[in-house]
C-alpha cells in the first residue's frame, strides 16, 4: 500500500504543475505576423484575441480583400506559436508520461 501512496502523491504534485502551467499559459502573450509584418496579431493564451496592428499602406481603398487575407494569415501565425508554447509546456509539466496512454498527446 506504500506505493499507491506514493502513486497518489505524485499524481496529486503533477496535477498542481498542470494547474500551474494552466495559469502561466493564459498569462501568455504571442504574435504572429503575415504580409512581411504589415499586420500583426496578438493573441493570449486562451485564445483571446488582444491586439490588431496594420500597417498604413493596406488602408487604401482596394486593399481589402488583401487585408482580410493578411489578418487571417497573422491569425494562423499566432495561432500555430500558442499551440507550440502550450505543447512544450505541457510535455515539460509530464515529464516521462507525456504520450504515454491515459495522456494527452502533445
Amino acid at each position: 500500500m506504500k506505493d499507491l501512496g506514493a502513486l497518489m502523491k505524485q499524481a496529486q504534485a503533477m496535477q498542481q504543475k498542470l494547474q500551474e502551467a494552466q495559469a502561466q499559459l493564459a498569462q501568455t502573450l504571442v504574435e504572429g505576423a503575415a504580409g512581411g509584418g504589415m499586420v500583426k496579431v496578438t493573441l493570449q493564451g486562451s485564445g483571446e484575441l488582444k491586439g490588431v496592428a496594420i500597417d498604413d499602406e493596406l488602408l487604401r481603398p482596394g486593399e481589402g480583400e488583401l487585408l482580410a487575407d493578411l489578418i487571417v494569415a497573422a491569425h494562423a501565425d499566432a495561432k500555430k506559436k500558442l499551440d507550440a508554447a502550450q505543447a512544450e509546456t505541457m510535455k515539460a509539466v509530464a515529464g516521462p508520461l507525456a504520450g504515454m496512454p491515459g495522456f494527452p498527446k502533445f
